[in-house]
């Protein structure tokens, strides 16, 4: 095993931590506390963590833990966050203020959980594999604690209460949205989604979610607030109109960022909430990367994140055409989303993203062929088909590549560089 001490001899690149991470991603995903609780107790971890807010939801989680690091950052405290997915690199998963962590900060951390790891199993071999993301979660809290954070905005990753960064006890946690999603792992029914999520608020905790959440998960969220002595904090719609450019979706989470902010500090500078809205950019969430025409990355993978993103394209638009690049996984209801985003494009182009469950192009376009008038074609390489959508769209229109991340990644990544990881 490859030297754990930082700045020796031989310790492992960010490039051989990714690898390894990379082949761990074939244990998928596999739910359970067990495993990541004995590899932080093994990295000393579980005592180190500053104090945390906690994000689960089913879409908007990383533009919440943003907002809310971007927050406090501007209120002058130190601040670092865990998100997912990422986009080309996986150090992208944790901020130290504002920005990544260095490729230096990453490997350190990187190469202490892979000898903390090789040694659990070896001494535990019935716990079966460590997932990508309890390795990943691992990293985090190493690289944070290392950092000295004062505060730690933590973003579940797949509901809660057997989500791998249910091993905090957070005074306040953020409940973004309730979607039906992964309903294999979390239940068939948004009250069933919501008790996974909402199992992560601890005794005497805030609670806060926003005024659009469904009401049988807000319902449910008064019951376990009462029966846990928690505060339910309800958050608005009010954001600063520098979230304009985010379209209508981010100006939810940041009413949500703001109330977990100010639940967690007591009270907030009118001035710093206004500069964090400011100057918060949220990679592949309505990011505007070029214009003439504008050109929209939004990693949009599922019906009601595909919903934000029509609502919000309808509200912008001013009256040149609105072509769109979609590539969706096997495993999203892909006849709804197409739909959805065909209801307000003038042409769609379907492409392939660079990941095996990408559905194939063709069968995209079939089903806009079956539900729709709207044109579409088929392209199967991502950067030529976000070329084709921009070439229809002319300069006075707007051009948006969505439907999944692996799509914006393979849009930002360098050609040739193969394909990362956003699971």
């Amino acid at each position: 095993m490859m030297s754990a001490s930082a700045g020796s001899t031989g310790d492992p690149s960010e490039d051989q931590i990714e690898r390894w991470l990379l082949g761990l991603e074939l244990f998928g995903i596999e739910l359970g506390l067990e495993r990541i609780e004995l590899l932080l107790a093994r990295l000393d971890q579980l005592q180190r963590l500053p104090r945390t807010v906690h994000v689960v939801g089913s879409n908007g989680k990383s533009s919440v833990t943003r907002f809310v690091a971007a927050i406090a950052q501007q209120h002058r405290i130190s601040v670092g966050a865990y998100l997912s997915p990422h986009v080309v690199r996986f150090r992208e998963r944790i901020l130290i203020g504002a920005e990544p962590c260095s490729a230096a900060q990453f490997a350190a951390g990187g190469a202490r959980v892979q000898g903390a790891v090789a040694a659990l199993q070896a001494q535990r071999p019935e716990l079966g594999p460590i997932t990508q993301f309890e390795a990943l979660t691992a990293i985090a809290f190493v690289v944070l604690s290392e950092a000295g954070v004062e505060l730690a905005v933590i973003e579940a990753g797949l509901g809660g209460r057997l989500d791998a960064t249910n091993v905090i006890a957070a005074p306040v946690v953020v409940l973004s949205s309730v979607s039906l999603e992964h309903t294999q792992h979390l239940g068939d029914s948004i009250e069933a989604i919501t008790a996974e999520k909402l199992a992560v608020v601890t005794d005497r905790a805030t609670l806060v979610v926003g005024s659009d959440l469904d009401p049988a998960a807000l319902d449910l969220a008064v019951t376990i607030c009462a029966e846990r002595q928690a505060r339910l904090v309800v958050a608005g719609r009010e954001a600063p109109a520098a979230l304009a450019a985010g379209g209508q979706f981010q100006r939810q989470n940041f009413a949500l960022a703001a109330a977990a902010a100010h639940a967690l500090l007591g009270s907030l500078d009118a001035a710093a909430v206004a500069a964090a809205a400011a100057q918060t950019v949220i990679p592949g969430r309505y990011q505007t990367v070029d214009q003439a025409p504008r050109t929209i990355f939004d990693g949009a993978h599922n019906l009601a994140a595909i919903a934000a993103l029509a609502s919000s394209l309808k509200a912008e638009r001013l009256g040149g055409p609105l072509v769109g690049c979609l590539s969706v996984l096997d495993d999203k209801d892909a006849a709804a989303m197409v739909h959805e985003i065909a209801a307000c494009s003038d042409a769609l182009i379907f492409t392939r993203a660079s990941h095996p469950r990408a559905l194939d192009p063709q069968l995209l376009a079939e089903l806009c062929h079956q539900q729709n008038q709207t044109p579409c074609s088929v392209v199967d390489e991502p950067r030529a088909a976000l070329n084709a959508a921009r070439q229809a769209a002319g300069p006075d229109g707007i051009a948006f590549a969505a439907g999944s991340l692996y799509l914006i990644a393979d849009l930002q990544r360098a050609a040739g560089s193969g394909r990362g990881s956003t699971l």
